[in-house]
């Protein structure tokens, strides 16, 4: 027997999923200041210990496809060098 979707069921989840765009809008601020940070970098000026993280935050951030990496520099404002 098929469920249907009440009205309560409807505004949770339209709840739900207008919690998970703010939360996007807030993840796409931070990668974008991320990206923004590992753009500036010069990787041989970096603090002793420090190498292993910005490698690390490097990796995640090319890991990400172009489209989000994109909408994270417009998250903030930034532009694609290059």
């Amino acid at each position: 027997m098929p469920h249907t979707i009440n009205q309560e069921e409807i505004s949770m989840l339209r709840a739900e999923l207008e919690m998970l765009m703010k939360e996007r809008q807030t993840l796409l601020k931070v990668t974008g200041i991320a990206a923004g940070l590992v753009a500036e970098l010069d990787s041989h000026n970096l603090p002793s210990g420090t190498e292993e993280a910005a490698e690390l935050l490097a990796t995640s951030i090319n890991a990400l496809s172009e489209e989000t990496l994109k909408d994270a520099l417009n998250a903030v404002h930034a532009e694609i060098a290059g």
